[in-house]
């Protein structure tokens, strides 16, 4: 894998010392924390307050919830997937075998989460999560108690929807904009 593959094809990408001091604080702070840049922040910096609230949309989903990291990371996972997003699936990828300390469940999730090896409170909140993708306007009270059934609170069933709309969001920018995944990426929790 190249390592100068850019961080999207579509729209030109800023330099990051040219985006406001907050933007690229955030920026460092990533880089710091990932050892390199991850390519969205680069692509979402060519509309840099649209990046800010996108950044502290993420942040909020991350810090107020009721689900434990690997569980949003297979919620990202499982929706690109559906969405054909390769950014994302490539980057959650990563996450999702660093938090859940597998290396292959990203893939399984990503092709077909209901032939994953996970348990059936996962499979039932990733059902949920394709569901809300395809065909949101059909979630009844029947879904939602299916999670409730498998131990999943409703502040739980409200950040499974929260995560799943805000990556289909992420997903169609990614499409749009054709955002590139890091090579560095690739390789992330595989060991």
């Amino acid at each position: 894998m190249a390592d100068d593959i850019p961080a999207m094809t579509r729209f030109p990408v800023p330099d990051v010392e040219e985006l406001p001091e907050p933007l690229q604080e955030r920026i460092e702070e990533e880089t710091e924390r990932a050892g390199f840049t991850p390519n969205v922040f680069r692509a979402l910096g060519y509309r840099p307050e649209q990046a800010q609230a996108f950044i502290q949309y993420h942040d909020a989903l991350l810090e107020e919830t009721a689900l434990e990291r690997e569980e949003i990371e297979m919620i990202i996972v499982t929706v690109s997937g559906v969405n054909d997003c390769l950014y994302c699936i490539v980057a959650h990828g990563a996450l999702c075998r660093i938090y859940a300390d597998d290396p292959t469940l990203a893939e399984q999730l990503a092709s077909n989460h209901r032939t994953a090896d996970i348990n059936d409170a996962h499979r039932a909140m990733l059902d949920f999560a394709v569901k809300v993708t395809e065909e949101p306007e059909r979630i009844e009270e029947a879904d939602i108690e299916r999670l409730t059934d498998h131990g999943f609170s409703r502040k739980a069933v409200w950040d499974v929807s929260n995560v799943t709309a805000f990556y289909n969001l992420s997903n169609r920018m990614a499409h749009v904009a054709d955002m590139r995944p890091n090579s560095e990426f690739y390789t992330l929790g595989r060991e």
